[in-house]
């Protein structure tokens, strides 16, 4: 349902986007992580035809981007990670105004735009002026939006983007509901966490080149044996290092200023033993925990890990 081959966006000299190569399939939810900056807007901008590419080609339900972006449009719902300003206009007026521009039928304009509120969880906000709906149902009115004229793919950046912890629940939600309905939906996001729960496979975007693409469950259960472990303490010269090395649950040690961070792959109990182990070494230690494990980081460092660049 999309599918990209080579496909490059430069600015002058910078690479905003560099050979990009995916391929998602009919009904998958595919999640595109990334810091600030990685290039994630860019992408998601010359899939929707809003930007045309400087090499390489994308595809979205079959019509290329740059040859037929009318039909592109025709096949996306495409919500962008900023809000338009539509200050005149209620929910219903607004749902109606994009099924005119995307000339559906308006038999069945009505009872589409209702189904879609109910879907949000928006009905009682049916006359409510646009402006005055919170940020999260500004969010999910984007989506109903998105979906008036039946689109086969949905492209959406960052739609948690801004939101409190409930905004943020109910968009979950919306997500899944989304996903129930067999469309195929692209999601940006800066954070992983927030689409284990939605996609079935992500891909790691960094600088503009997609370094990872791996099914969700496979990432999560990937990353879950393993744990990063902060460690501070007073130890003869190379002593640290030495022992911890000689456990073979270590997978990377790196050493800080005040400390070292360690990549392990053992159990609670292992972890108690090599603790023992260190205090036994003769190493003083002041600190011995696991640190909140950031996905997204943990597999990348693995994957270096298995290639062997550490």
């Amino acid at each position: 349902m999309i599918l990209t081959q080579n496909l490059c966006k430069k600015y002058g000299r910078m690479v905003a986007i560099n050979e990009m190569n995916l391929s998602i399939s009919t009904g998958t939810v595919f999640g595109l992580v990334g810091e600030n900056g990685a290039g994630k807007t860019t992408a998601l901008s010359m899939l929707s035809t809003l930007s045309m590419p400087t090499s390489g080609y994308a595809y979205i339900n079959g019509y290329e981007v740059s040859r037929d972006p009318r039909s592109v449009r025709q096949s996306i719902g495409y919500m962008p990670d900023s809000f338009g300003v539509y200050d005149e206009l209620t929910v219903m007026e607004y749902l109606r105004f994009f099924a005119d521009c995307y000339r559906v039928d308006r038999r069945i304009v009505k009872r589409r735009a209702e189904e879609l509120l109910e879907r949000v969880n928006l009905t009682e906000k049916r006359h409510t002026y646009v402006n005055a709906l919170s940020r999260g149902m500004q969010q999910r009115l984007e989506i109903a939006r998105c979906l008036m004229h039946d689109p086969a793919v949905l492209i959406l950046d960052e739609p948690a983007s801004g939101l409190d912890p409930k905004s943020r629940l109910e968009m979950r939600g919306v997500l899944q509901n989304l996903r129930d309905m067999g469309k195929t939906i692209l999601i940006s996001s800066h954070i992983l966490n927030e689409l284990a729960e939605v996609a079935d496979e992500v891909g790691i975007l960094r600088k503009g080149s997609l370094v990872v693409i791996a099914a969700i469950q496979v990432m999560l259960q990937h990353s879950s044996a393993y744990r990063t472990i902060w460690i501070q303490g007073f130890a003869p010269h190379g002593v640290m290092k030495r022992l911890l090395s000689q456990d073979q649950h270590v997978l990377e040690v790196c050493e800080q200023p005040d400390g070292w961070e360690v990549l392990y792959a053992g159990t609670l109990a292992q972890q108690a033993e090599l603790l023992q182990r260190l205090v036994q070494g003769g190493v003083v230690v002041s600190q011995f925990r696991e640190q909140p494990t950031d996905i997204e980081q943990l597999f990348l460092r693995l994957s270096a890990v298995q290639e062997g660049t550490w």
